[in-house]
C-alpha cells in the first residue's frame, strides 16, 4: 500500500524527532560522572549514648557507611571554594568567616566557626557569578554526633534574598524559623558532611540557616561546598 505524500513525510519527522529525543537523552546520560568528594578524616573525639530518635523527631535513618556515587555533569566542580561569606555575625565567637570555604573540613579544634548568638542564624555565599548549582555539601561539626535544627538552605539571585528564592533543603517541621514547613528530615553530623541535590538551580547567592543543636543553642560550620558550572 502507498501512503499520501503528506503523511510520509509527518512519519518521517515523528521518526526523526523520536531519534533525536533518544540521541539527546543518551548523550546527556554519558556526560555525568560521579562526584569527586574529599573527604575529611573520621574523628568522633566522644561517643554519645543517647538515643537520638527519643529526643529528636524525623530523623533519618543512620547512613551507611558507602555514600552512593552522586552524579553530575562533566566539568562539575566546587564554586565555593575561597568566595566571600557574610552571616548574621560577621564576628563569630570562634573562627572567622573566611573558613567556611577556605577547603578545611578537619574536625580538629580551631577549623569551626561559633557564631554566637542562641537564635535563628543563617550565613551567605556569593558565588561572585551565575552558576547551575548540582550539590551543596556542608559540615556543621563532626567532633561528635549531634544533630542542627531548622536547618535550610536557600538560593536567590540577589545577596538581599529578595530576588527568585529557592528552597533546596528544609527540615523545620513546625516552621519554628519561619521560612515555611519543611519536608526534609533531621540527621545525625558525620565526617561525610550532608550532601543535598540542587538539581542544577541556577543562582549566585547560597543560604544557610540553622537554630541550634541538640547539644547546645549554637551555630556552627567547618565547610560548605557547592558544586556547579557556569550558567550559560
Amino acid at each position: 500500500m502507498k501512503w499520501p505524500k503528506t503523511k510520509l513525510a509527518t512519519v518521517t519527522v515523528v521518526i526523526i524527532a523520536i531519534m533525536m529525543g533518544l540521541y539527546h537523552f543518551n548523550s546527556v546520560d554519558a556526560e555525568l560522572v560521579p562526584l569527586d568528594i574529599k573527604l575529611p578524616r573520621a574523628m568522633f573525639v566522644s561517643h554519645r549514648s543517647a538515643n537520638f530518635r527519643d529526643f529528636i523527631p524525623n530523623l533519618e535513618p543512620t547512613p551507611r557507611d558507602t555514600r552512593p556515587p552522586f552524579l553530575t555533569p562533566v566539568g562539575t566542580k566546587n564554586v565555593a571554594f575561597g568566595k566571600p561569606v557574610t552571616a548574621t555575625e560577621q564576628e563569630p565567637l570562634i573562627g572567622s568567616l573566611e573558613m567556611i570555604t577556605d577547603g578545611n573540613k578537619k574536625a580538629a579544634d580551631g577549623s569551626y566557626v561559633e557564631l554566637g548568638g542562641p537564635l535563628k542564624q543563617h550565613i551567605t555565599i556569593d558565588l561572585k557569578a551565575e552558576y547551575n548549582i548540582y550539590a551543596i555539601l556542608l559540615w556543621h561539626y563532626h567532633n561528635q554526633p549531634r544533630a542542627y535544627f531548622d536547618v535550610v538552605v536557600q538560593v536567590a539571585d540577589d545577596p538581599d534574598f529578595i530576588t527568585n528564592v529557592r528552597t533546596v533543603f528544609n527540615n523545620d517541621i513546625d516552621n519554628s524559623s519561619g521560612l515555611g514547613t519543611g519536608k526534609d528530615m533531621h540527621y545525625i553530623e558525620t565526617y561525610k558532611g550532608k550532601l543535598i541535590d540542587a538539581q542544577g538551580v541556577r543562582a549566585r547567592y547560597v543560604r544557610l540557616y540553622s537554630n541550634g543543636n541538640d547539644v547546645n543553642k549554637f551555630n556552627h560550620y567547618i565547610e560548605v561546598e557547592v558544586y556547579g558550572k557556569p550558567a550559560e
